[in-house]
């Protein structure tokens, strides 16, 4: 039996339809999430490990000036954070849950603290701030991919679009003509947006950025918990 009246919107609202638009708005923060990374902390990504690993090979290849330290940590800490979410999840009902939303919100937490203590003076530019600040930030990250894919909304992982435009060259109809373009294209666009608003960003340096992605993240992680309340979802 409900325990209260859920309004009629909320309840109409198809789960999928949530959870989809969720993850784009969690690709947007990624888009600006990794350019902050990129261009204001060393040539470091902090979401896209795919990017790390490149640029780490080619470092230890002896690339002109790339960082070796800064892609290993980001990639140790988003390993950690994808490994605890991955542990916290263990068992979860499937759909989004209390714990989806919990998740979410460590991600928005994390962003939203490193923005915050940048604003208030830690300097970016010094060496041992920085790292900090990549690994703590990636392993929001490895959270925040983890709970993505345990929620596997297709063609929208939140922190790379590679397997996206696969998708969406293959499926298209110089491809198998399978459909599916909207989603695609969106992510894409929305990564490209938000990479872009990372940029501009940075004009107010790094933190401005890292508020602007916990705030969409957080934003993300509350209507989950608002919707969870109100519709007959999986609650575990």
């Amino acid at each position: 039996m409900d325990a209260a009246p859920r309004p009629g919107r909320l309840r109409r609202t198809p789960a999928a339809s949530v959870h989809l638009g969720s993850m784009l708005a969690l690709t947007f923060a990624t888009g600006i999430i990794d350019a902050v990374g990129y261009l204001g902390l060393d040539r470091v990504f902090t979401g896209n490990m795919t990017g790390n690993v490149v640029v780490l090979g080619m470092a230890l290849a002896g690339g002109n000036g790339l960082p070796v330290v800064g892609p290993l940590v980001a990639l140790a800490g988003f390993v950690a954070g994808a490994s605890m979410a991955g542990r916290m999840l263990k068992g979860a009902s499937a759909g989004w849950t209390h714990r989806v939303t919990g998740l979410f919100a460590v991600t928005a937490t994390v962003e939203l603290a490193v923005g915050a203590s940048l604003l208030a003076g830690l300097s970016a530019d010094d060496r041992p701030v920085r790292l900090a600040v990549i690994t703590v930030v990636g392993a929001g990250m490895g959270v925040q991919a983890a709970t993505a894919r345990y929620l596997a909304v297709k063609d929208v992982p939140t922190v790379v679009v590679t397997s996206t435009l696969t998708g969406l060259a293959s499926d298209s109809v110089l491809g198998s003509g399978a459909g599916g373009t909207v989603r695609r294209v969106a992510a894409v666009a929305l990564i490209v947006a938000g990479a872009m608003a990372g940029a501009l960003l940075l004009r107010w340096g790094p933190a401005a950025g890292f508020l602007a992605a916990g705030v969409v993240t957080g934003l993300v992680a509350a209507g989950g918990a608002v919707l969870i309340r109100s519709q007959t979802w999986p609650r575990g």
